[in-house]
């Protein structure tokens, strides 16, 4: 599940389960002061105190992404991919449109600010998002579940060739082996990939993939522009939903019926994982900082993973959970640093698709 703003490749908008900079291990959009990984001058917690404690919108913020598979997967038993990524977009979008509307913000302005939010809503919106559908018309939700997590070892292995600021050190290094050791033990590789899908699990990867390229576009093109997150964030939902109208007409018919499930499905998907969920993470990322609220990134495949075997009933081998643990595992290593001092890159979702939230600043992602 990811749009613009602060998981985890969706996303979605936010990762999912959409993802932010840091998530994708595309590092930092803007300075941070050490220890916190807030802006210089920011302070958690300022501000009016929400109604819920910051634990359980987190718990929820977890839910929400680790769901947003299985609501992948029911939507496609009824609609075709585009179909079910076009509606995620619209509901997602009119949610995004009117906390704006409410708040009253204003879209970005700007001929070259939008042509760079149209890239960035490829990568980070219609694109993943398109890529999970499809997959999961083939494989399981939990695997496309443990797919999106790989974002953040993605991440990692490109920038340290598209940032150069961001420099290899061993305990990385061995974090980006160890996670894909970690894929390749989900896969079941020593049993030749018996059983499994190749043609979807490829998918899945490039969805994650999708997301951590869109993070190094947007910081070099979008960071520091001066708009509010929540403003990218709907402007680049906004297109990314113009994208998927385009498209989806071309290569689906119209439904000549309409199946309620898939359809609320597709409904929650949009308008909770994708529209709520970023502005769950938004407010987290205010009150304790990016480095706590990221941390969701390690409960999305477990969410996945359970709500996959609990409620549609998919099979699971001992191999999915080890090597979840394992790129987890690897992923925690590719954002540590030097001990006393500054972490590296956060992993991430965005469900999102699954965490793919906004674009400008450090909180989403699966």
């Amino acid at each position: 599940m990811s749009t613009l703003t602060p998981p985890p490749r969706s996303a979605a908008v936010l990762p999912p389960p959409e993802q932010s900079p840091e998530q994708s291990g595309a590092g930092p959009a803007t300075p941070v002061r050490r220890g916190t990984g807030l802006p210089p001058g920011h302070h958690p917690g300022a501000g009016p105190r929400p109604a819920l404690d910051w634990r359980v919108r987190f718990g929820i913020l977890s839910l929400i992404w680790g769901f947003s598979f299985l609501l992948i997967k029911v939507g496609t038993q009824g609609y075709a991919p585009f179909q079910v990524t076009l509606g995620r977009l619209v509901f997602g979008t009119a949610v995004i449109g009117a906390v704006l509307a409410v708040k009253r913000e204003r879209l970005p302005r700007g001929v070259r600010t939008w042509l760079h939010l149209t890239v960035s809503a490829f990568l980070l919106n219609a694109l993943p998002f398109s890529l999970f559908a499809y997959a999961e018309l083939t494989i399981p939700s939990t695997l496309a579940g443990i797919c999106n997590a790989t974002s953040p070892l993605w991440g990692m292995a490109l920038s340290l060739v598209a940032l150069s600021e961001d420099r290899p050190t061993r305990r990385r290094v061995a974090g980006l082996g160890i996670g894909f050791l970690g894929v390749l033990t989900v896969l079941g590789a020593w049993q030749g990939f018996d059983g499994l899908d190749l043609g979807g699990t490829a998918l899945a990867l490039l969805a994650s993939l999708s997301y951590p390229i869109g993070w190094i576009y947007v910081r070099r093109t979008l960071a520091g522009t001066g708009h509010s997150n929540l403003s990218l964030s709907g402007a680049q939902l906004l297109v990314a939903t113009v994208e998927l109208a385009l498209v989806t007409p071309v290569f689906t018919t119209l439904p000549t019926h309409f199946p309620v499930v898939p359809l609320l499905a597709v409904v929650a998907l949009g308008a909770v994982g994708t529209g709520v969920a970023f502005l769950l993470q938004y407010a987290l990322v205010a009150e304790v900082g990016p480095t706590t609220a990221q941390m969701v990134t390690y409960f999305i495949p477990v969410i996945a993973t359970a709500a996959g075997v609990a409620v549609l009933g998919e099979s699971l081998s001992w191999s999915t959970p080890v090597g979840a643990v394992i790129v987890l595992a690897g992923a925690a290593l590719t954002r540590s640093g030097p001990r006393g001092g500054p972490r590296g890159p956060l992993p991430s979702p965005t469900p999102g698709p699954e965490a793919a939230p906004p674009a400008a600043t450090p909180p989403h992602r699966p």
